[in-house]
């Protein structure tokens, strides 16, 4: 890898598209957590 060549190996563009995935799915999970919280205390009367 010299000066000025492209570094989007497959491989680097694989690991960004996994970071990518994972973020998505943390998020994802962060609001199925929050959404799963919100109508619990609801229920206590």
């Amino acid at each position: 890898m010299g000066r000025g060549d492209n570094r989007k190996t497959w491989k680097k563009r694989r690991l960004q598209a996994q970071r990518k995935l994972k973020a998505r799915l943390a998020r994802k999970r962060d609001a199925g957590k929050a959404a799963a919280k919100k109508p619990a205390p609801a229920k206590k009367k």
